[in-house]
């Protein structure tokens, strides 16, 4: 199992050995939102949640801080998401994409997830250090289409379920230990002339914003042949 390291502002580094990981899904904090994502998706073909949220508890060798990955295929996409890490006793932020194959998606979404690595920013801020302020944080996404970067997605953290409240909310089998890392949720696409929103491109960046400073990770998607 690969460990992830983390660079924090100051100099400071951390390590962390993952044991679990839950990607948090359909955690507007908006109901009208929520339903417009849930809309989106179905316009896809995706099922809509049998609750919200939901945890879909993933493997923990999905976790990447690899800058390449690769995937079966080219239905797959991003979505910048504020991802919470537990280590030393304590919880602490960065920012990731919940890659997704979208063709698999339309018949289950947890298998769509699992089939996919999730990338990680390699710095991380303090959560007790942004908590009083994390609505304001901006979750941000750019993906290269069209050969430019254009803004896929944007938004406050507002538009989000409180964090802590997504931590209350974890599962009986999800243990508050180190180790644990929980992706917490996305912004809807927004679209671009020809209204298409989710949708596929080979490079991303994700950013979560605070002030002048941000975390954030780029990352390229090499497709695979599909081959029978």
């Amino acid at each position: 199992m690969n460990v992830l390291k983390f660079q924090v502002e100051g100099g400071s580094a951390f390590e962390v050995q993952p044991t679990k990981l839950v990607v948090a899904g359909w955690t507007g904090r908006d109901a009208a939102a929520i339903q417009h994502h849930i809309e989106e998706l179905a316009a896809i073909g995706v099922p809509r949640p049998s609750s919200v949220p939901l945890y879909y508890r993933m493997a923990r060798s999905l976790l990447t801080q690899e800058v390449d990955i690769e995937m079966l295929g080219s239905a797959s996409s991003g979505e910048a998401e504020p991802v919470l890490v537990r280590q030393g006793g304590r919880w602490w932020l960065t920012v990731g994409s919940d890659h997704t194959d979208r063709a698999v998606e339309t018949y289950s979404v947890a298998v769509s997830k699992q089939l996919c690595a999730k990338p990680l920013a390699c710095t991380a801020w303090a959560w007790d250090e942004v908590a009083a302020r994390a609505d304001a944080l901006t979750l941000r996404s750019e993906i290269f289409e069209g050969g430019r970067w254009v803004t896929y997605q944007e938004g406050p953290m507002a538009r989000i379920r409180p964090l802590p409240s997504l931590i209350d909310g974890l599962p009986a089998d999800v243990p508050l230990a180190d180790g644990l890392v929980m992706f917490c949720g996305t912004l809807g696409a927004l679209p671009r002339e020809d209204g298409v929103g989710i949708r596929p491109a080979e490079r991303m960046r994700v950013q979560l914003v605070d002030g002048g400073r941000s975390l954030q990770h780029e990352y390229r998607v090499t497709p695979l042949p599909m081959v029978a």
